[in-house]
């Protein structure tokens, strides 16, 4: 709900720096594709220049870091971060009988008997590709919110949690792609790496196993007594990362690397 909200997004492009704020976040975006998953659509995550020191890329020309959506994902949420609804800053009152039809409507222009729809379409000039995708969201219904004291962000909030979740069938895709350009002997190289897990149901998620398996193996190496390290440490450390990718790779958690000369 928050994300991107604050200071803006920084990141290096061929060594200039470029801010990215949150109104225009989900306005900039880049398309990736990844084998066998299509085509996704990336914006900018926040700061990308702290991880200069974290990787000990001094010098580097280009870092950026993003988050990947589906396509089409960022036009329709930019809906949400023009008209407000993200602002988690002040309460609005009387939520607990408000409608959501009521909520999008007290972002919009005031007018005697125009549809909810057609004045949100036509101050955004949004396509009938997002209008569809707001309308399967539910929030042109007529049903109360039910909760006092909302700000914008948690009545929207409430309505994703009601409409985003995982029917006991279905399946989440976790996906990460990386873009490595290089020169190498006057040469110049480019590696792409990708990686995509599949959630069996909706227990066992793709979410989960990315985050839990190389928990799980870091604790098992610690009780085991091959990792040794004493203290809070970041998993950019070989005697960390090294075992636990190993392990992964057995669990189908691995990258694909593809290497070109550019």
């Amino acid at each position: 709900m928050l994300a991107g909200q604050g200071s803006a997004a920084r990141f290096l492009q061929n060594g200039k720096f470029k801010f990215l704020p949150y109104h225009n976040l989900f306005r900039r975006t880049k398309e990736i594709e990844i084998d066998n998953y299509g085509m996704f659509e990336g914006y900018a995550n926040r700061d990308s220049l702290s991880y200069v020191d974290v990787y000990g890329l001094q010098g580097i020309p280009t870092i950026y870091r993003g988050t990947l959506r589906r396509k089409g994902y960022s036009e329709a949420w930019d809906v949400f971060v023009q008209l407000g609804c993200t602002d988690d800053s002040y309460v609005m009152p009387e939520t607990k009988n408000m409608t959501y039809r009521q909520f999008i409507n007290s972002f919009l222009i005031y007018h005697v008997d125009q549809p909810v729809e057609d004045k949100l379409q036509a101050s955004l000039n949004l396509s009938d590709e997002v209008m569809s995708k707001l309308k399967w969201l539910g929030i042109f219904e007529d049903r109360k919110i039910g909760v006092e004291g909302l700000s914008p962000a948690k009545v929207l909030q409430k309505k994703l949690e009601e409409k985003w979740t995982l029917d006991p069938e279905d399946k989440d895709l976790i996906v990460m792609w990386h873009r490595f350009s290089y020169t190498l002997k006057g040469k110049e190289y480019e590696i792409i790496s990708s990686l995509a897990v599949e959630g069996e149901d909706q227990t066992y998620t793709g979410m989960s196993n990315t985050v839990g398996l190389p928990l799980g193996i870091a604790v098992k190496l610690v009780l085991q007594g091959k990792l040794n390290l004493k203290g809070v440490h970041l998993p950019v450390i070989p005697e960390i990362y090294g075992p636990i990718l190993s392990e992964l790779e057995e669990l189908g958690v691995v990258f694909t690397e593809k290497e070109s000369e550019c």
